[in-house]
Order: C-alpha cells, then structure tokens, then sequence
C-alpha cells in the first residue's frame, strides 16, 4: 500500500452546536486533495480531535471519508487508544468502513513497556488485513516506541510504516535498519526536511491544512535532487510549521490550525472541551502569519 508522501492528519469541522458539521468535512476533503496536494488523510487522528468523538462518530467519519473522496487519496483511519480490545473491535469496524490504513498510537497513560507496546501492536495486526502505521509521540503518550521495537514490529508484515515524532536520531537509526520497504515518517512538520535528509520518506502533517501545495514542492523539490530549492521552501514556510503550535506559546493541537483554516476562507468551527478556541493574542498572532 503506498500512503504517498504528504499526508495530512485533518482535522474535524464541528458546527456551533459541537456536532460534526457533514458539508464542511465534504467541502474540507475536497480542498486537501485538490488545492494542498494531500496524498492520504488521517481521519480521527489527534488533530481530528480523537479523544472526544465516540466511536459512531468515528465510523461515520471512515464511512463519509472513503464515499467522498472516492478514491482520489487514501484514507487512513486513527484507532489507536489505551486498551487493546478496544482498538482491535474499532479496526474491524473500520475495515468494515472500507478504509485504506490504520493509524496506531502507542498507548497512552497506562505507559506500558517496550513488551507491551510490542505485543499491543502484534495483537491488532493480526485482527486486521489492512495496513498499519504506528504512531510514536512520547510528549503525548509518556512512553517512546523504542528503535528496538518499532524495527521488530517492521518485520509483521502488515505493519508497513512509522509516523514517529521522536528525534533525527532516532529516526535515522530506524531508517538505517528498516526492512526493505518499511516507510518512515516525521510527524513534525518542522522537522520535514531534515527527516528526508535522513531518509524519511515523507510527513504526516498538520501545516498542510493551509499550506500543502508548498509542502508538496518542497518534498518533490529534494527526492528529484534540488536541495537548494528544497532548502529555500523549508525556509519560507518554517514560521508558519512553528506558528501552528506556539501562537506565540505552546497551543494544544488543533486549536491554532482550525482557526488558521477559517482565516484561509473554510471555516471549520471550533474545538471540543477540554481545548478552547484561541485568545485575541493568539488569534492576532494567527493574522497577522496568515493573511
């Protein structure tokens, strides 16, 4: 299964009432693939605001995705959580949706060992034919998917790719070791070009919400050898992969990026408690890097 090279983790358009606004996330899909270039999107993932939809939400999102895109990308679903059994019956559900992939997180807060993680994995692969991404984020989860594991769990077959947030190192160590066509991928926008300067084969982003089709140059740019242009997009569109998440301090993710989206002409409504919409300092700040 080729994911591609850009892939967006999108968020959820929401309506005044909280509920998932349908004509929106139509019209939101439409604009990744066709205007930002996105290869793959990543439904209900972290910037799809996981943590508060429920799990019919979840399917109806896999669902509306796949029937609307129609092909165009792929269609990868987050159903990733804290407890094995849950993730494993809400991958079949998302099979049964007809999705592409699945997104895994490593399970957060219960901070199981290398073992557990290893294990986790193992348990939902084998409950599915799709292909997986692991997700290593440790400032989320508490824990980091070691280059051990993430290289034993790359020799399950289905097991097909990383989005992994960790450092250049220890990405560079997974590349170097991977099995021939286990696919590495940053999940900071920030650090895209060095990651394919070390072999990654593409991002897992959020910045390409409102500026994909750069993203887009600035990866074909280095895979066809112009590094220099490749560096001068990296250069342009680096306030905006920071603005997106310290606005001008730390904004939990997708506070800034849905605001973003609505200054771009797509408003995607606003965010699920515990998250807040952003203050005046930070929507000006917003403006001013946008607009």
């Amino acid at each position: 299964m080729e994911f591609g090279r850009l892939i967006t983790a999108m968020v959820t358009p929401f309506d005044a009432d909280g509920q998932i606004d349908w004509q929106t996330t139509g019209r939101l899909i439409d604009y990744l693939i066709e205007e930002q270039q996105s290869d793959s999107l990543v439904v209900s993932g972290t910037t799809g605001e996981s943590p508060t939809l429920s799990d019919e939400e979840k399917l109806e999102l896999f669902r509306f995705a796949v029937k609307h895109a129609n092909g165009r990308c792929k269609i990868i679903a987050g159903t990733g959580s804290n407890n094995t059994a849950h993730s494993i019956h809400l991958t079949k559900d998302a099979e049964a949706a007809g999705v592409n992939g699945i997104l895994l997180v490593a399970p957060y807060y219960n901070r199981p060992n290398q073992e557990g993680l290893y294990q986790h994995f193992k348990a939902v692969a084998e409950a599915t034919a799709l292909p997986i991404m692991l997700y290593n984020v440790e400032g989320r989860t508490g824990v980091n998917i070691s280059v051990e594991t993430t290289l034993r769990l790359a020799e399950i077959k289905n097991i097909v790719a990383t989005k992994d947030c960790a450092s250049t190192d220890q990405l560079t160590q997974i590349i170097s070791a991977a099995p021939t066509g286990f696919k590495v991928y940053t999940g900071d926008d920030s650090a895209s070009l060095p990651a394919l300067a070390v072999g990654a084969y593409g991002t897992v982003s959020v910045a390409s919400h409102i500026v994909g089709a750069k993203m887009k140059q600035l990866i074909t740019a280095f895979v066809t050898g112009n590094v220099e242009e490749a560096a001068k997009l990296n250069g342009e569109l680096f306030p905006v992969f920071k603005g997106l998440f310290y606005c001008p301090h730390p904004v939990p993710n997708p506070v800034a990026v849905k605001y973003a989206l609505g200054l771009t002409g797509l408003p995607v409504g606003g965010v699920r408690l515990p998250l807040v919409t952003v203050n005046e300092a930070e929507a000006a700040f917003l403006r001013k890097l946008i607009l």
